[in-house]
């Protein structure tokens, strides 16, 4: 066991240890190397077993299992995290185990029960600043907009630095704030004080840069965030779509295949299948659903919600009905804007076009909190519309799909070309009737040349009076 000096160093006064490293992280809520952790988690453990009265070292035990279990998609982690944390609070109510509950429940996507825990620690430590992120989050998950940017506002009056920032990015790229989200994972890719943490930043970054169609930029993001820690697995998903997207689909499914076996995260399972099934390899993708199937069990043994996932599979290559009432259970439970999409989206499939167009508008649309700036969602959109007739708008949104992102899946992004190119172009407006040829007419009595020309407004206002009033001459009467 490891004695941590309060600066995080160890006893002997040298550098930060890996234990010390990775304590730090989780408690302030950031991405920790895995190597660190496992020390940690090492370490923890054998403490609590002397000490099972510490309620701190739980709690930290608890966090350290959160995010293990998040880095290497290892569902079978958080029920120990649970217990952890749990036990922490049975010992003694603090800020940081509630903390680490609202965090594992995020991991878990209850958002409901995130909520509840994070308020529970603010309610016991108003200040904790660190208990805003997972707030936020679950703020997000449920469509509460306004109570996230209220919690960010709060975050940032209490806090600055690298943590704060990514997750203000977060809350911007909801709200379609690329830029700025661009920019603050930009600030805090260059604070970040581990490499962990750097890579996880510049993941995020290489994510907003790919949701914008930007291939080559997002390729850079994803080899470095890889250079700079080999274990971010998500940078190497990530790296598999930029590369399928510049047309490289042999590196492509290497770095696919690379990602899911060290995080086989069902996602990951559902893009590389689809891929497969772009390059006519059906059997290869075929592999990949069974294998996405297998992994929402297991995720689901150890409290996952990865029904999101599961719905959006069904509706494209299994039940869309069974999507449906998946989907339907998951509005229920966690209204957010990804669930609105995927359940419109099955809605469509399953041949309901008008109620899924109820929900592929909240999807999209600002005003039910849709700012999400989504090729995937203006593409469900517009194939909606299609469906039901609605040309001019299917359009627009096909064509919007497109302009975010060209390559925003290999199967759909063609299918949304090929829909446009039916629909073809929008008819010509027809042009308004012209007035007579009126050269040569006289000008009426009384009239006057104008001391000053009219501006074009007021041209446009006094044309359509005259226009107007010449149309209400009787017939037969003289005109002057």
């Amino acid at each position: 066991m490891v004695l941590l000096a309060p600066d995080g160093r160890d006893g002997s006064g040298g550098a930060p240890g890996p234990e010390a490293l990775a304590r730090t992280a989780v408690v302030a809520g950031v991405p920790a190397s895995l190597p660190d952790l496992a020390a940690l988690i090492t370490d923890r453990e054998e403490h609590v077993r002397d000490h099972p009265k510490d309620a701190e070292s739980w709690a930290v035990l608890g966090s350290a299992y959160v995010e293990q279990g998040r880095r290497l998609a290892d569902a079978g982690a958080y029920p120990r995290a649970e217990r952890a944390l749990r036990t922490s609070l049975r010992t003694r109510r603090s800020a940081q185990a509630l903390e680490g509950l609202a965090v594992l429940a995020n991991a878990r996507r209850d958002y409901r029960a995130a909520r509840g825990w994070a308020e529970a620690a603010l309610e016991k430590e108003s200040r904790r600043w660190t208990a805003y992120g997972p707030l936020i989050e679950a703020c997000t998950g449920l469509n509460d907009h306004k109570a996230a940017q209220r919690a960010l506002d709060r975050l940032l009056e209490l806090r600055s630095g690298p943590a704060v920032q990514a997750r203000a990015a977060a809350l911007y790229r909801d709200q379609g704030r690329r830029e700025d989200a661009a920019a603050a994972l930009s600030d805090a890719a260059a604070a970040a004080r581990t490499p962990a943490e750097r890579a996880a930043w510049l993941e995020r970054g290489g994510q907003l840069a790919w949701e914008r169609g930007d291939r080559e930029p997002a390729l850079r993001h994803f080899e470095e965030a890889l250079r700079t820690d080999p274990d971010q697995r998500a940078a190497q998903a990530g790296q598999g779509r930029a590369l399928a997207a510049l047309g490289r689909a042999t590196e492509a499914l290497s770095a696919y295949r690379a990602a899911l076996a060290k995080q086989p995260v069902p996602e990951y399972a559902l893009e590389l299948g689809e891929l497969y099934e772009s390059l006519g390899l059906g059997q290869a993708a075929r592999v990949q659903y069974d294998l996405l199937r297998e992994r929402v069990r297991t995720a689901a043994a150890g409290g996952v919600d990865e029904e999101l996932t599961l719905g959006l599979f069904e509706a494209d290559h299994g039940d869309p009905a069974e999507a449906v009432r998946r989907l339907r259970t998951e509005w229920k439970r966690q209204p957010g804007i990804a669930v609105a999409d995927a359940l419109g989206w099955a809605l469509h499939r399953a041949g309901s076009d008008e109620e899924a167009l109820t929900f592929a508008v909240r999807a999209t649309d600002r005003e039910h909190g849709g700012g999400v700036r989504s090729a995937l969602y203006a593409f469900h959109r517009g194939m909606i519309e299609r469906d039901l007739g609605l040309s001019g708008p299917a359009r627009r949104h096909l064509q919007e799909a497109l302009r975010i992102n060209p390559y925003f899946s290999p199967l759909q992004a063609p299918v949304a070309r090929r829909a446009l190119g039916t629909l073809g172009e929008p008819p010509a407006e027809p042009l308004p009737e012209m007035s007579g040829d009126t050269e040569g007419a006289e000008e009426p009595e009384g009239s006057e040349e104008p001391e000053e020309s009219l501006g074009s407004a007021e041209s446009a206002e006094s044309l359509g009076s005259a226009e107007s009033e010449e149309s209400e001459v009787p017939d037969g009467a003289e005109r002057r």
